[in-house]
């Protein structure tokens, strides 16, 4: 008789393959600074085979943007979910991570017998599931994935850069370059946008709330609203 230790999901590594639906699934945005990390499952059709899979930081964002909707289209099903900032900060960005997998699997409308799922670690899931390494090119299912998140993940920064365009969101997507990190300088981080638990932001932060900070916005405050009105 099995046990129970080894039928959970997270548990199992699998080397034979197991027939009936598979799901590939994988996250974009485990390294920014700011905005929600987002992960997608994907099941594929394989009566309508998608060609130019790849793993989605090899492609472009035109070839990202028509693949996304490719994808929309032929998939058996697909599902995007996310982990908010909040949370990352409440259970670290790894098991937020594992949240937005958990439940991008949980939204599938078809339920797979195995889930692929890119890299080294497994979200705890109630099907058998499987870490591949470097998945997102080797597996299609997961490069589909690696894509909708991908793609979705951007939009939703396009969508921060409007409200906030003093960041830069659309250029850098949240990652911590040079121009992002000049931007939490002069203006601080924003609430709910910026994860707090991520050093350079939790600095930025501090920065604000100390009495030189303090200062400096005091200094600024007047310019800008002179400029508002």
């Amino acid at each position: 008789m099995r046990s129970k230790r080894f039928l959970l999901a997270e548990q199992a590594t699998l080397v034979w393959d197991t027939p009936g639906l598979h799901a590939g699934v994988d996250e974009a945005g485990r390294g920014p600074l700011a905005g929600p990390v987002v992960a997608a499952a994907v099941i594929l059709d394989e009566l309508q085979p998608i060609k130019g899979l790849a793993d989605s930081k090899q492609l472009t964002a035109l070839q990202r943007a028509r693949l996304y909707d490719e994808i929309r289209a032929k998939a058996l099903c697909c599902s995007v979910a996310e982990a908010s900032v909040e949370e990352i900060d409440t259970l670290n960005i790894l098991q937020a991570t594992m949240l937005a997998m958990r439940r991008a699997v949980s939204g599938l409308r078809l339920k797979p017998v195995k889930v692929l799922v890119d890299g080294n670690r497994l979200p705890p899931l109630d099907v058998l599931a499987e870490a591949i390494v470097q998945g997102d090119a080797k597996v299609q299912a997961i490069s589909a994935a690696s894509i909708l998140a991908k793609v979705t993940r951007d939009r939703l920064l396009d969508e921060l850069h409007l409200q906030h365009p003093q960041y830069g969101f659309n250029q850098h997507k949240g990652y911590g370059t040079a121009q992002h990190l000049d931007a939490l300088r002069q203006h601080g981080p924003l609430p709910v946008v910026h994860r707090r638990s991520f050093a350079p932001v939790a600095q930025a932060f501090a920065a604000r709330l100390s009495p030189a900070g303090s200062s400096e916005e005091a200094r600024t405050a007047a310019p800008r609203a002179g400029a508002a009105q």
